[in-house]
């Protein structure tokens, strides 16, 4: 499984941005796509993740402001992301989970960096 996300940069708080991830490979029978964050100094967090069957989790701190979403066509997930703070800065992870039946398997995308600065 093979994740390319894009679509971080420079944004004024208050301001949006939409990251992208594109998923390719043995994707068959990946249960979880999401969204995690690392910020400088501070452990990986969960941010966004969406289900197969379509039910979604936020971190309490994006709850309202924050959107997951997926276009099965091109097999891609959005994180559509407003009213940005400087605490949304950040490393962005796209990831991909396979659930199994004794252990969980993860793919990691590349970081997509996301600042939000005035």
């Amino acid at each position: 499984v093979q994740l390319q996300a894009c679509g971080g940069g420079l944004v004024q708080p208050g301001g949006s941005l939409r990251l992208s991830c594109a998923a390719s490979g043995a994707i068959f029978d990946i249960n979880v796509m999401g969204w995690y964050r690392q910020a400088p100094g501070k452990q990986r967090e969960l941010v966004a993740v969406l289900t197969r069957g379509g039910d979604t989790n936020y971190a309490d701190s994006v709850k309202g402001r924050f959107t997951i979403s997926r276009d099965n066509t091109k097999n891609t997930v959005y994180l559509q992301m407003n009213s940005l703070k400087p605490e949304d800065t950040a490393d962005y992870y796209c990831n991909a989970r396979r659930i199994g039946a004794y252990n969980n398997i993860h793919y990691w995308g590349k970081g997509t960096e996301v600042t939000v600065s005035s």
